[in-house]
């Protein structure tokens, strides 16, 4: 059994880790030399996740067609905005019927598709695709820290085999049919942490949190009903407990992003100089916005971030323009004023 593992940010090396026990040989593919010699030469990424020694079956890569080469299974681990052109470079390299697992939360920001359905363009074979989303932090999980998350695939085969290879004692993997609500939680919930980010940069409490975070979840069943998912998903792991972590934890980028913005004024191009990370729900935030548009779905978070990131607002006036909204009823659907 062999796995290949294109990307080798912290969550791919987190998710190397964990293939590793079930496997005789994890490939990653790495763009940047110097990650490829530091994971062959001393089993560490020396980018991400650096106090992490990496199991003795897991390689690197530069060449993606080496990394792919008889691999029964591929997880795919790019940056959203890298899905597309990722999934496109491995097309030639991938037979039509090796699984692929998805770890990028987003939506194109070309389409508004989902990552599983960009990476069925490109590759072909939609039902053997599968999501993986949860509450999961790289940081915790390269260390054991007990933790879960949820697969969704249209094939229980495909669901099954990624399962099998990533179920642990202290990594929980549950099923799941409802790829659309997995993956429209997985893009909103950081849009939603960029919001608290910001309402702890301005010096709000744990009540303004409380708020953001319950108006954000309301937010995102509204867009999973309309997009044709379950609602019921966004109370899983996928949702709920997705939401809670990216908006509360200090290893959020998104969270740590949106603190940063409102506090200091750091820009998204100053952020990534200094962390090498991208911020999702930055990216996130104007696909979300119009596919909220599109399908005629009020999303006033994801409009005030879409707004101030994207649209020139002022740095404050989409935070207290959201805060200034007057409440209506609690659970409604479509678009209200």
């Amino acid at each position: 059994m062999s796995i290949a593992l294109i990307g080798s940010g912290s969550w791919g090396t987190a998710v190397a880790g964990q293939l590793a026990p079930r496997t005789n040989q994890v490939r990653m593919w790495a763009l940047e030399p110097d990650v490829v010699a530091g994971i062959n030469g001393g089993h560490v990424n020396p980018r991400y996740l650096t106090d992490y020694r990496l199991p003795d079956n897991v390689v690197a890569t530069g060449e993606l067609s080496e990394a792919l080469e008889g691999a029964d299974g591929v997880v795919l681990a790019s940056p959203s905005a890298f899905v597309r052109a990722t999934a496109r470079s491995m097309a030639p390299h991938l037979p039509a019927e090796t699984p692929v697992l998805v770890l990028a939360k987003g939506l194109d920001p070309d389409t508004g598709e989902l990552m599983t359905e960009v990476v069925a363009d490109e590759v072909g074979c939609p039902g053997r695709i599968a999501a993986l989303s949860g509450p999961n932090h790289a940081e915790e999980v390269c260390r054991g820290s007990l933790s879960a998350s949820v697969i969704a695939s249209p094939s229980e085969a495909v669901t099954e085999f990624f399962k099998r290879l990533l179920l642990t004692r202290e990594f929980r993997v549950y099923a799941s049919s409802d790829m659309v609500g997995v993956e429209v939680c997985g893009a909103v919930k950081n849009v939603v942490a960029l919001i608290c980010g910001m309402a702890v940069g301005y010096g709000y409490g744990d009540n303004t949190l409380a708020l953001i975070m319950t108006r954000g979840l309301a937010e995102i069943s509204r867009l999973v009903a309309a997009k044709g998912g379950d609602p019921m998903t966004c109370m899983g792991l996928a949702g709920m407990g997705d939401l809670v972590v990216t908006c509360t934890s200090p290893h959020s980028r998104n969270r740590t992003f949106g603190e940063l913005f409102a506090r200091e004024g750091v820009t998204l191009e100053e952020y990534r100089e200094r962390t090498h990370m991208v911020v999702e729900g930055a990216l996130a935030a104007k696909s979300v916005a119009r596919l909220a548009r599109e399908l005629e779905v009020d999303a006033p978070i994801t409009f005030a971030v879409n707004a101030v990131l994207w649209e020139g607002a002022g740095r404050d006036e989409a935070f207290h323009a959201l805060v200034d909204r007057f409440p209506t009823e609690e659970f409604y659907t479509g678009i209200k004023a």
